[in-house]
């Protein structure tokens, strides 16, 4: 979800994947929960897609850190603030006042309270579910310019030693391994560290190792989850977290597989990638508005396609379409473009 521009198109063939991932991540999320209260097929569908999924986040935190740990130029903190950190946070800002007056429309009476409680505690917690990206992403932006030059000073060998350190205390902050280090701004450093190595990196040799680790970790994730649930007798995202070695090596995969592969695409499918990717993060941004509806009307939504696992694709294509429109006529208005650079 960097707003840098580039004209790599494998980066932006992740950033559209991962928007459309986001996308279905949330068109599903009210299913996940309902084991043992929904038919065992769809929820066994949503929570399948969702399995698939979980690497949406950390392929915007590794494209960033490939992006913004590479920038050679001489550091200059006003720039940096005003034109780098500025275009993440004014989105943040703008569209947490925006959610937080949603629940006022949606209310049978005009009550101006609903939106001076979520102001007033957005300092401490995301009035919308969606928002909790920006309160762990923005702070990477302080850590950017200090990983920057560290990592430019390393040889490849020390950075791989970084690497594997933070794979460990992956798999410590997974297991619940008490240690002062199980710190958010450490572990999702990892992925900004991981995308700048793969994306300097010749990953020829290491692609088939990736591909193995990534597709047990799908593997696990979806009959993991399924096990899992069964035992608990409730949802279960032991296997999906974001600070997960399995979510570490689905996203890697994905990376890899993007350089690889991203070539072979053609004109016309690259153009509407490029297109997705350029709007991203206005439509993670706007996307849970559209979806207000779908979960006010509740299963009878879903139940027009006849299953979830046709529901979920095709909702999520919809609900991306029109967030992409919207996000596009946004970008127009001189106004409010900044909420959707």
């Amino acid at each position: 979800m960097s707003t840098q521009k580039n004209t790599i198109f494998y980066l932006d063939l992740l950033r559209c994947l991962a928007a459309v991932a986001v996308v279905i991540i949330h068109v599903l999320g009210p299913w996940r929960h309902l084991y043992g209260l929904a038919p065992e097929t769809e929820w066994l569908a949503a929570s399948s897609y969702n399995a698939v999924t979980r690497w949406a986040v950390p392929i915007f935190m590794m494209i960033t850190g490939a992006l913004l740990l590479s920038d050679s130029r001489p550091f200059n903190c006003r720039y940096y603030l005003t034109r780098r950190l500025s275009k993440v946070a004014i989105p943040f800002i703008g569209w947490t006042l925006i959610y937080s007056l949603v629940p006022t429309f949606f209310s049978e009476t005009f009550d101006i309270q609903p939106f001076i409680e979520n102001v007033t505690a957005s300092p401490d917690e995301p009035v919308w579910y969606h928002l909790w990206f920006f309160y762990d992403f923005i702070p990477l932006y302080f850590v950017i310019p200090l990983l920057a030059p560290m990592l430019a000073a390393m040889g490849k060998e020390r950075v791989r030693l970084v690497i594997a350190g933070w794979l460990l205390l992956t798999l410590m902050h997974w297991l619940k391994v008490e240690t002062p280090l199980r710190q958010n701004i450490i572990l999702y450093s990892g992925y900004l560290i991981l995308g700048w190595y793969l994306f300097h990196n010749d990953n020829n040799n290491s692609r088939k190792w990736w591909i193995l680790a990534g597709l047990t970790a799908m593997v696990v994730n979806v009959f993991g989850s399924w096990w899992f649930s069964e035992l608990k007798q409730g949802y279960s995202s032991f296997f999906m977290g974001y600070k997960s070695l399995n979510t570490v090596a689905i996203a890697g995969m994905i990376f890899v597989l993007a350089q690889k592969w991203a070539d072979n695409i053609n004109v016309t499918t690259r153009q509407m990638i490029s297109l997705v990717s350029k709007y991203s993060l206005g439509i993670y941004l706007i996307h849970p508005l559209l979806l207000i509806p779908v979960r006010q009307i509740g299963n009878g939504f879903y139940q027009w396609f006849g299953s979830n696992w046709l529901a979920i694709p095709a909702l999520s294509l919809l609900t991306l379409i029109c967030a992409l429109l919207v996000t596009m006529v946004l970008a127009r208005i001189p106004l409010l473009k900044r909420l959707v650079p």
